[in-house]
């Protein structure tokens, strides 16, 4: 067997040696890997290495695991197509939707009416959870995330080929629904699969480094999509617009999904699953297993997640259609106000990931406390101007970049292989219901009935939920992945 440099690294696991033999294959990079005294690291774990870069009793036939370059940028292209697609919906839902897909007659019920098919996607999004997570714990990680995408794709495209209500009447609104149930199914499932290609791949003491690229997704997805919409608004007149020019975002998609795909076809499955694969540790029905042995773990993570969702559909949905509506800000400038906004948010999702490799619970702690604290003065900032609305946002989205960052990395570490997937996805997407499909909703019709202070009220509330989840789960940066207490 030929000797390649800096290619395959065959090295026994002499830890766990079985009849079969247990073969670890490392795709050796001088910048990604660790590799000290003879020990490589991967998934968490140290595997022992040795000197001459080969195999000494198996031949040259193993599959290369994925490199970190192919690792970081499948998670992160994958999570930026999903989360496009899902906000190009958020954004026309308040600018365009209720123009088009519902009765002129009472605009304010008509923006009621398409936020709340807004909020169809998150009911979704836990049955795309434990349909794909089902899949994704019994067969494997990436093809699941090749169908996930596919259908988030197929769910896009179709919206932009929609009849309006003035076309087709009450069937253009339940069309409308049907699209966005296959927005939240597709995105489901494509979350947690992506924070599992990251972390499962990751070297030890960089978990939270690598969960925190398909986090980085949420905020590239919105710049896209808020980007997308102001050049549309900038080229187009607003007749053009509403004739033609809002759908063309939800056709581009199709070009962004190929991309995706042809992306998540040319990576390995995780070395985490295999070796659980390798070790008969799969269970028939994942969902049951979560919810019989895993039940408090989901409950927990549920709460974690709260405030999170509640901080970001606040920044973003309600504060384009409050901004735009009661405030009078112009649509295209409230955009722009948003988009420079979102850049807080990408930049601070890398100081989380790193402050989290410290400890996770502790991080989420204080910052969880001070979006609390942010929800007590959120209505004077907000309604103090231009200068104030860019303030309040910066403020929030930046917040929501420190409490996003490690979210994925902490979900992932409180289950084991065999129902990680399932259980991260659930848990990340029943607080989607409870904290963020009703978000736009229910702040609407706090401001409009008890004033915007309520608003704020309703933040602190959330953020009380995630601390009490918090106190109620372990530090989980020294878990190791490959536990199998299913």
């Amino acid at each position: 067997m030929a000797y390649r440099s800096h290619s395959i690294l065959l090295v026994a696991d002499t830890q766990q040696i079985r009849p079969t033999g247990n073969l670890w294959c490392i795709n050796y990079s001088p910048f990604f890997s660790e590799r000290k005294s003879g020990w490589e690291t991967i998934g968490g774990r140290k595997a022992p290495g040795n000197e001459t870069g080969m195999s000494k009793d198996q031949p040259d036939t193993a599959k290369q695991i994925n490199s970190p370059r192919q690792v970081l940028f499948a998670s992160l292209i994958g999570t930026t197509i999903e989360f496009f697609d899902f906000y190009i919906y958020a954004t026309a839902a308040v600018l365009v939707f209720p123009k088009l897909f519902f009765p002129a007659s009472d605009p304010a019920s008509a923006t009621l009416a398409s936020l709340a098919t807004f909020g169809i996607a998150f009911l979704a999004r836990p049955v795309g959870s434990a349909l794909f997570g089902h899949f994704g714990d019994r067969i494997g990680r990436k093809t699941t995330l090749v169908v996930a995408l596919s259908t988030m794709g197929l769910s896009t495209v179709s919206i932009g080929a929609l009849p309006t209500y003035g076309t087709i009447g009450f069937a253009a609104p339940l069309l409308l629904a049907l699209c966005r149930f296959g927005q939240g199914l597709g995105l489901g499932g494509e979350w947690g699969g992506a924070v599992l290609l990251a972390i499962e791949n990751a070297p030890a003491g960089k978990r939270a480094w690598y969960g925190m690229f398909p986090q980085l997704g949420a905020p590239i997805g919105f710049f896209l999509s808020g980007g997308v919409f102001l050049l549309l608004s900038q080229w187009l007149t607003n007749a053009q617009f509403f004739a033609f020019g809002w759908r063309l975002p939800f056709l581009a998609s199709a070009v962004l999904v190929f991309l995706g795909l042809y992306v998540r076809l040319t990576i390995t499955e995780t070395p985490v699953f295999r070796e659980a694969q390798q070790r008969r540790e799969q269970v028939r029905v994942p969902m049951i297993a979560v919810f019989r042995n895993h039940a408090k773990s989901v409950v927990a993570g549920t709460m974690v997640c709260i405030a999170t969702f509640v901080l970001f559909y606040l920044m973003t949905v309600f504060a384009l259609s409050w901004g735009t509506g009661a405030l009078g800000f112009g649509r295209e400038k409230f955009l722009l106000m948003q988009l420079f906004c979102i850049s807080f948010f990408a930049l601070t999702i890398p100081i989380s990931a790193i402050l989290a490799e410290r400890g996770r619970r502790s991080t989420l702690l204080w910052i969880t406390a001070s979006i609390g604290l942010f929800g007590l003065v959120l209505a004077p900032i907000f309604s103090a101007g231009t200068a104030g609305a860019v303030a309040a946002m910066a403020l929030g989205l930046s917040l929501m970049g420190l409490t996003y960052g490690p979210l994925g990395t902490v979900l992932s570490e409180m289950f084991p292989t065999a129902v990680r997937y399932t259980g991260s996805s659930l848990s990340f997407n029943f607080a989607g219901i409870l904290g963020a499909s009703l978000a736009p909703y229910i702040a609407t019709y706090l401001a409009k009935n008890h004033g915007l202070q309520y608003v704020g009220y309703y933040l602190c509330a959330s953020a009380v939920v995630s601390l009490i989840g918090l106190l109620m789960i372990r530090e989980t940066k020294d878990e190791d992945l490959a536990r199998s207490d299913v």
